[in-house]
C-alpha cells in the first residue's frame, strides 16, 4: 500500500466525488453532505491499523456512503408521505459541481444530464435499490461487482436493477422525442423572455411561451406559500403566476443556472425565496419546478466556503 493511500489529504480528497454521488442518490445537497460526513466519521473512528488494512480508502468510503444513502432513501419514502404538497429535489446552484468528471466527452454529457432537475425527478420514481444501481453504474461507471456490496444483491441482480431504472428513464423521455430540445443559448433566451413577460404581467406573452400542456409543480413544504398540486395548462399557469405577483411587492427575478440549466431565482430583501428550474422543448416551456421551501434554499443563501465548490 502506498503512502498516498493513507495520507489524510488523499482521503479527504475523495469528498468532492462522494458528494457528487450522494447528491444524485438523494436529491438533496444537505442530506448528501450529511451522508458523506457520516462516512468520514466512520473512517476516522477506525484505528490507524484498521485504516491501513483498507486496500482502497476511496472504494471503502464510496461503499459506506452508498449504504448510508440507501438507508436514507428508504426512510425518505416514509417522510415524504407526510410532506406537505409536492416534493421536489433540492435545487443546485450554478457552479456547485464536485466531480472533476471523466475525460470521455460522452461521459461528460451523461454527468451533466444527471444533475438536471428533470433527470432527478425521474430518479425519484425509482426504488432505492434501482436508484443506487443506476446512478453508480450508468452515471459514475462503477462495476456491478462493487455495487453488489452496497445494495446487498448479486451483481446479476444489480444489472437487472439498472435495466429496470433505464426503462423508467426512457419512458419519461418519450413524450419529448417528437420535438427538438432547445440548445443552451435557446434555453437561456426562452427563460429570459419568460422572466420579462412575468415582470410585465403580460399573461398573453406567458401563455405563448408555455406549451399548451405545460405543468408547474411547486414545493413549499408547508413552510412557504405554494400550490399543493401541480398546475396544468399554459393559461392556468400564466394566471397563477400573475395572481401571485399581484399579491404585493414582487421579488427581484434573476437569471441563474439551476442544476446545470438556465433558471430563475427570486430574491426578496436580499434573500432567495424561490428557485425555478425549467424543462424546455423546441420553443416552449413544458415543465416548471419551483422550490420555495426555505430549508431547500440554504445553499442559495450562504457563501459555500466548505470546499465543495471548485
Amino acid at each position: 500500500m502506498s503512502t498516498s493511500e493513507t495520507d489524510p489529504r488523499a482521503v479527504f480528497g475523495e469528498r468532492r466525488r462522494l458528494i457528487a454521488v450522494a447528491y444524485r442518490l438523494l436529491g438533496s445537497l444537505t442530506e448528501a453532505e450529511d451522508a458523506v460526513q457520516e462516512a468520514y466519521a466512520r473512517w476516522y473512528a477506525m484505528s490507524p491499523q484498521q485504516q491501513g488494512a483498507v486496500e482502497s480508502p476511496g472504494a471503502w468510503l464510496t461503499t459506506v456512503a452508498g449504504r448510508i444513502c440507501l438507508d436514507l432513501l428508504g426512510s425518505a419514502r416514509v417522510r415524504r408521505e407526510r410532506y406537505v404538497g409536492a416534493w421536489i429535489p433540492e435545487p443546485l446552484p450554478g457552479g456547485t459541481e464536485w466531480s472533476d468528471g471523466p475525460a470521455d466527452p460522452a461521459d461528460r454529457v451523461a454527468m451533466d444530464e444527471s444533475v438536471n432537475m428533470a433527470f432527478l425527478v425521474v430518479l425519484e420514481s425509482m426504488t432505492p435499490a434501482e436508484r443506487v444501481a443506476f446512478v453508480l453504474h450508468d452515471v459514475f461507471r462503477y462495476p456491478f461487482a462493487e455495487i453488489a456490496g452496497i445494495v446487498a444483491r448479486s451483481p446479476a441482480a444489480c444489472r437487472q436493477l439498472a435495466t429496470s431504472a433505464r426503462r423508467r428513464v426512457r419512458a419519461a423521455r418519450a413524450p419529448a422525442t417528437a420535438a427538438t430540445t432547445a440548445g443552451q443559448a435557446g434555453q437561456a433566451g426562452l427563460v429570459r423572455r419568460f422572466k420579462e413577460a412575468w415582470e410585465a404581467g403580460d399573461i398573453e406573452a406567458l401563455v405563448g411561451l408555455l406549451d399548451p400542456d405545460a405543468t408547474m409543480t411547486a414545493d413549499g413544504g408547508g413552510l412557504a406559500g405554494a400550490a399543493l398540486r401541480p398546475v396544468v395548462g399554459a393559461e392556468r399557469i400564466a394566471q397563477y403566476l400573475i395572481h401571485m405577483a399581484a399579491k404585493g411587492p414582487g421579488p427581484t427575478l434573476l437569471e441563474r443556472t439551476v442544476n446545470g440549466r438556465p433558471g430563475l431565482v427570486a430574491r426578496y430583501a436580499g434573500t432567495t425565496v424561490s428557485v425555478a428550474a425549467f424543462e424546455l422543448t423546441a420553443d416552449r416551456i413544458t415543465r416548471i419546478w419551483a422550490v420555495r421551501n426555505p430549508e431547500k434554499l440554504r445553499a442559495w443563501n450562504a457563501d459555500r466556503t466548505d470546499g465543495a465548490t471548485p
